[in-house]
Protein backbone atom coordinates (compact mmCIF):
# COMPACT_ATOMS: atom_id res chain seq x y z
CA UNK A 1 0.00 0.00 0.00
CA UNK A 2 1.15 3.32 -0.87
CA UNK A 3 0.64 6.38 0.93
CA UNK A 4 2.22 9.63 1.03
CA UNK A 5 4.04 10.61 3.75
CA UNK A 6 2.26 13.55 4.97
CA UNK A 7 -0.67 11.10 5.14
CA UNK A 8 1.13 8.35 7.17
CA UNK A 9 2.41 10.84 9.66
CA UNK A 10 -1.51 11.86 10.37
CA UNK A 11 -1.60 9.13 11.44
CA UNK A 12 0.04 9.41 14.39
CA UNK A 13 -2.33 12.07 15.10
CA UNK A 14 -5.03 9.78 15.27
CA UNK A 15 -3.32 7.31 17.25
CA UNK A 16 -2.93 9.92 20.06
CA UNK A 17 -6.78 10.59 19.86
CA UNK A 18 -7.15 6.90 20.03
CA UNK A 19 -4.84 6.91 23.12
CA UNK A 20 -7.02 9.18 24.72
CA UNK A 21 -9.92 8.16 24.00
CA UNK A 22 -8.23 4.52 25.77
CA UNK A 23 -7.40 6.22 28.59
CA UNK A 24 -10.99 8.00 28.95
CA UNK A 25 -12.38 4.33 28.96
CA UNK A 26 -10.16 3.22 31.46
CA UNK A 27 -10.84 5.87 33.76
CA UNK A 28 -14.69 5.30 33.55
CA UNK A 29 -14.13 2.10 34.50
CA UNK A 30 -11.63 2.79 37.39
CA UNK A 31 -13.10 6.41 38.42
CA UNK A 32 -12.15 6.93 42.28
CA UNK A 33 -15.57 9.12 42.79
CA UNK A 34 -17.15 5.93 41.27
CA UNK A 35 -15.53 3.54 43.65
CA UNK A 36 -16.40 5.98 46.88
CA UNK A 37 -19.93 6.41 46.05
CA UNK A 38 -20.21 2.69 46.09
CA UNK A 39 -18.38 2.41 49.00
CA UNK A 40 -20.22 4.87 50.78
CA UNK A 41 -23.49 3.07 49.57
CA UNK A 42 -22.64 -0.47 50.85
CA UNK A 43 -21.41 1.48 53.91
CA UNK A 44 -25.01 3.15 54.45
CA UNK A 45 -26.66 0.13 53.80
CA UNK A 46 -24.76 -1.38 57.11
CA UNK A 47 -25.77 1.76 59.20
CA UNK A 48 -29.23 1.48 58.57
CA UNK A 49 -29.39 -2.00 59.08
CA UNK A 50 -27.38 -1.26 62.19
CA UNK A 51 -30.44 1.08 63.09
CA UNK A 52 -32.89 -0.88 62.08
CA UNK A 53 -31.52 -3.88 64.55
CA UNK A 54 -31.71 -1.03 67.24
CA UNK A 55 -34.99 -0.14 66.81
CA UNK A 56 -36.13 -3.79 66.88
CA UNK A 57 -34.69 -3.93 70.29
CA UNK A 58 -36.50 -0.90 71.53
CA UNK A 59 -39.38 -2.01 70.95
CA UNK A 60 -38.58 -5.09 72.06
CA UNK A 61 -38.13 -3.51 75.57
CA UNK A 62 -40.68 -1.08 75.12
CA UNK A 63 -42.74 -4.43 74.90
CA UNK A 64 -41.29 -5.70 78.37
CA UNK A 65 -41.63 -2.26 79.85
CA UNK A 66 -45.17 -2.01 79.13
CA UNK A 67 -45.74 -5.75 80.48
CA UNK A 68 -43.77 -4.70 83.63
CA UNK A 69 -45.90 -1.77 84.17
CA UNK A 70 -48.69 -3.55 83.97
CA UNK A 71 -48.03 -6.41 86.26
CA UNK A 72 -46.42 -3.61 88.80
CA UNK A 73 -49.56 -1.67 88.45
CA UNK A 74 -51.83 -5.12 89.24
CA UNK A 75 -49.83 -5.91 92.06
CA UNK A 76 -50.20 -2.51 93.43
CA UNK A 77 -53.64 -2.74 92.78
CA UNK A 78 -54.64 -6.17 94.91
CA UNK A 79 -51.98 -4.97 97.73
CA UNK A 80 -54.36 -1.60 97.83
CA UNK A 81 -57.69 -3.65 97.72
CA UNK A 82 -55.62 -6.34 100.72
CA UNK A 83 -55.05 -3.39 102.82
CA UNK A 84 -58.46 -1.73 102.49
CA UNK A 85 -59.95 -4.98 103.87
CA UNK A 86 -57.20 -5.34 106.85
CA UNK A 87 -58.27 -1.76 107.57
CA UNK A 88 -62.04 -2.63 107.88
CA UNK A 89 -62.06 -4.78 110.48
CA UNK A 90 -64.27 -6.66 108.59
CA UNK A 91 -62.35 -9.60 108.01
CA UNK A 92 -61.91 -13.23 110.58
CA UNK A 93 -59.05 -13.94 112.20
CA UNK A 94 -58.82 -16.85 109.52
CA UNK A 95 -58.49 -14.65 106.36
CA UNK A 96 -56.67 -11.84 108.54
CA UNK A 97 -53.85 -14.18 108.56
CA UNK A 98 -54.11 -14.77 105.18
CA UNK A 99 -54.37 -11.26 103.67
CA UNK A 100 -51.31 -10.74 106.14
CA UNK A 101 -49.46 -13.17 104.13
CA UNK A 102 -50.41 -12.35 101.10
CA UNK A 103 -49.70 -8.93 101.50
CA UNK A 104 -45.99 -9.81 102.25
CA UNK A 105 -45.56 -11.81 98.93
CA UNK A 106 -47.15 -8.95 96.96
CA UNK A 107 -44.77 -6.24 98.63
CA UNK A 108 -41.66 -8.88 97.79
CA UNK A 109 -43.40 -9.82 94.21
CA UNK A 110 -43.66 -5.69 93.72
CA UNK A 111 -40.32 -5.53 94.81
CA UNK A 112 -38.73 -7.73 92.10
CA UNK A 113 -40.67 -6.33 89.70
CA UNK A 114 -40.08 -2.64 89.96
CA UNK A 115 -36.09 -4.06 89.76
CA UNK A 116 -36.61 -5.76 86.68
CA UNK A 117 -38.79 -3.03 85.37
CA UNK A 118 -35.96 -0.29 86.65
CA UNK A 119 -33.40 -2.74 84.55
CA UNK A 120 -35.21 -2.92 81.99
CA UNK A 121 -35.51 0.88 81.36
CA UNK A 122 -31.85 1.35 81.76
CA UNK A 123 -31.39 -1.28 78.88
CA UNK A 124 -33.44 0.63 77.01
CA UNK A 125 -31.44 4.40 77.91
CA UNK A 126 -28.45 2.92 76.90
CA UNK A 127 -30.24 1.47 73.67
CA UNK A 128 -31.68 4.66 72.96
CA UNK A 129 -28.40 5.88 73.12
CA UNK A 130 -27.19 3.62 70.51
CA UNK A 131 -30.02 4.30 68.37
CA UNK A 132 -28.80 8.29 68.39
CA UNK A 133 -25.36 7.28 67.71
CA UNK A 134 -26.80 5.02 64.64
CA UNK A 135 -28.85 7.37 63.29
CA UNK A 136 -26.38 10.29 63.71
CA UNK A 137 -23.89 8.23 61.51
CA UNK A 138 -26.25 7.13 59.07
CA UNK A 139 -27.07 10.75 58.79
CA UNK A 140 -23.49 11.87 57.84
CA UNK A 141 -22.57 8.87 55.36
CA UNK A 142 -25.73 10.03 53.48
CA UNK A 143 -24.84 13.52 53.75
CA UNK A 144 -21.51 12.22 52.89
CA UNK A 145 -22.63 10.29 50.10
CA UNK A 146 -24.88 13.34 48.37
CA UNK A 147 -21.66 14.94 48.29
CA UNK A 148 -19.56 11.65 46.47
CA UNK A 149 -22.27 11.51 44.09
CA UNK A 150 -22.06 15.23 43.26
CA UNK A 151 -18.35 14.73 42.57
CA UNK A 152 -18.89 11.22 40.44
CA UNK A 153 -21.25 12.94 38.87
CA UNK A 154 -19.15 15.92 37.91
CA UNK A 155 -16.29 13.58 36.85
CA UNK A 156 -18.03 11.82 34.54
CA UNK A 157 -19.39 15.13 33.18
CA UNK A 158 -15.79 16.03 32.33
CA UNK A 159 -14.96 12.67 30.92
CA UNK A 160 -17.88 13.19 29.05
CA UNK A 161 -17.18 16.45 27.72
CA UNK A 162 -13.94 15.13 26.76
CA UNK A 163 -14.93 12.20 25.22
CA UNK A 164 -16.88 14.25 22.75
CA UNK A 165 -13.93 16.72 21.74
CA UNK A 166 -12.09 13.82 20.88
CA UNK A 167 -15.10 11.28 18.82
CA UNK A 168 -15.12 15.08 16.94
CA UNK A 169 -11.07 15.32 16.28
CA UNK A 170 -11.11 11.86 15.96
CA UNK A 171 -14.08 11.81 13.08
CA UNK A 172 -12.56 15.17 11.13
CA UNK A 173 -8.88 13.34 11.21
CA UNK A 174 -10.28 9.69 9.74
CA UNK A 175 -11.88 11.47 6.65
CA UNK A 176 -8.19 12.98 5.78
CA UNK A 177 -7.11 9.17 5.20
CA UNK A 178 -7.30 7.00 2.29
CA UNK A 179 -10.34 4.26 3.07
CA UNK A 180 -7.96 0.97 2.65
CA UNK A 181 -5.10 2.72 5.46
CA UNK A 182 -8.07 3.30 7.71
CA UNK A 183 -9.11 0.01 7.35
CA UNK A 184 -5.82 -1.41 7.90
CA UNK A 185 -5.34 0.94 11.00
CA UNK A 186 -9.04 0.02 12.30
CA UNK A 187 -8.43 -3.95 12.32
CA UNK A 188 -4.67 -3.92 13.73
CA UNK A 189 -6.49 -0.94 16.11
CA UNK A 190 -8.88 -3.91 17.00
CA UNK A 191 -6.54 -6.54 17.29
CA UNK A 192 -3.48 -4.96 19.44
CA UNK A 193 -5.02 -1.89 20.82
CA UNK A 194 -2.69 0.22 19.27
CA UNK A 195 -2.95 0.95 14.80
CA UNK A 196 -0.46 2.95 14.10
CA UNK A 197 2.88 4.68 15.80
CA UNK A 198 6.27 6.30 15.55
CA UNK A 199 9.09 3.97 14.51
CA UNK A 200 12.18 5.92 16.84
CA UNK A 201 15.44 4.79 17.27
CA UNK A 202 14.72 1.32 15.71
CA UNK A 203 11.92 0.59 18.32
CA UNK A 204 8.24 -0.01 17.69
CA UNK A 205 6.29 3.05 19.45
CA UNK A 206 3.53 0.18 19.96
CA UNK A 207 5.48 -2.19 21.32
CA UNK A 208 8.03 -1.03 22.09
CA UNK A 209 10.25 -3.83 20.76
CA UNK A 210 13.42 -2.45 19.27
CA UNK A 211 13.58 -3.99 15.90
CA UNK A 212 16.57 -6.17 14.34
CA UNK A 213 19.16 -4.84 11.80
CA UNK A 214 17.74 -6.73 9.44
CA UNK A 215 14.11 -5.67 9.86
CA UNK A 216 15.89 -2.28 10.35
CA UNK A 217 17.58 -2.64 6.78
CA UNK A 218 14.64 -3.94 5.00
CA UNK A 219 12.48 -0.72 5.92
CA UNK A 220 15.18 1.96 5.21
CA UNK A 221 15.69 0.22 1.53
CA UNK A 222 11.25 0.78 1.17
CA UNK A 223 10.59 3.57 -0.32
CA UNK A 224 8.52 6.75 1.80
CA UNK A 225 5.36 6.26 0.45
CA UNK A 226 5.59 2.13 1.19
CA UNK A 227 3.32 1.59 4.19
CA UNK A 228 5.10 -0.48 6.55
CA UNK A 229 4.44 -2.37 9.46
CA UNK A 230 6.13 -4.08 12.66
CA UNK A 231 7.69 -7.32 12.18
CA UNK A 232 6.69 -7.84 15.85
CA UNK A 233 3.18 -6.35 16.86
CA UNK A 234 1.54 -5.48 13.02
CA UNK A 235 1.11 -1.98 13.88
CA UNK A 236 1.88 0.83 11.00
CA UNK A 237 5.38 2.46 11.58
CA UNK A 238 5.33 6.10 10.65
CA UNK A 239 8.81 6.97 9.59
CA UNK A 240 9.51 10.38 10.36
CA UNK A 241 13.31 11.87 11.04
CA UNK A 242 12.92 11.12 14.54
CA UNK A 243 12.97 7.67 13.32
CA UNK A 244 16.80 7.89 12.43
CA UNK A 245 16.72 6.11 8.91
Amino acid sequence: MNVEPQVQSKLLDLAGVDAELSRIAHRRTALPERQEVERLEAERVTRKDAAVAVEIILDDLDRDIRKLEGEVDAVRQREDRDRKLLESGTVGSKQLTELEHELGSLVRRQGLLEDELLEVMERREASQSDHDHAGAQLSQIEEDLIDASRRRDDAVADLDSAEQRCTRDRAALADQFPADLITVYEKQRSQNGVGAALLQARRCGACRIELDRGEISRITGTAPDVVVRCSECGAILVRTKESGL
